[in-house]
């Protein structure tokens, strides 16, 4: 029987949209007696077709799960806490391409700067927002607890509200939280027309 040679191949792909940069490792599996290839996904029943915030949630949960494997010591999801998730977001802030000028900046406050500056590129506050969402949701459906969910701890909701407003002044932005519209039921409706009568 021949050795199997294992080639993994690891590749970032960002979406300039949301500013997101995920790492994907797959892994090809070369047999040397008849130079057969196969996939990691060879074997797996022909996928469905998932919206595509199914497609980022599971993406991003891959990435979380590659960060947690590539920390130093690797981390099980089981010992994962929320200031293992606050590591995670800082880390992605090497990959951002959101301008955040700093406090000395002369363009501090400017939401359109008439020049480059050298202030520091980082995540976008919307994008960490969605991101820790969709595994927030990602931890629950892979058989995580709500009660020991690290993207729902405090502290994480806590960097993310120091984000979105160190962004909001920096880049002279407003960040509002959008107002959802309320239906009215029908018994309240009915109500209101009585009591007008």
């Amino acid at each position: 029987m021949d050795p199997a040679i294992i080639q993994p191949q690891i590749t970032i792909n960002s979406c300039p949209q949301t500013h997101n940069h995920h790492l994907f490792t797959t892994t090809t599996i070369t047999t040397t007696s008849n130079d057969q290839e196969f996939s990691n996904d060879a074997a797996s029943p022909p996928p469905q077709t998932l919206s595509r915030y199914e497609n980022q949630k599971r993406r991003d949960w891959n990435t979380f799960g590659q960060y947690l494997r590539n920390h130093r010591p690797p981390l099980s999801l089981s010992r994962c806490s929320g200031a293992h998730v606050l590591e995670f977001l800082r880390y992605l802030d090497q990959f951002g391409k959101t301008k955040v000028h700093t406090s000395l900046c002369p363009f501090f406050g400017h939401p359109n700067p008439p020049a480059p500056c050298p202030c520091p590129l980082k995540q976008a506050w919307g994008s960490l927002d969605a991101l820790i969402g969709r595994l927030r949701a990602a931890y629950e459906e892979n058989g995580g607890q709500p009660e020991t969910n690290p993207f729902g701890a405090r502290a994480v909701r806590l960097y993310l509200r120091q984000v979105r407003d160190e962004q909001s002044k920096a880049r002279g932005i407003g960040y509002e939280k959008k107002k959802r519209k309320r239906k009215l039921n029908n018994n309240h409706q009915s109500n209101n027309q009585a009591s007008v009568s």
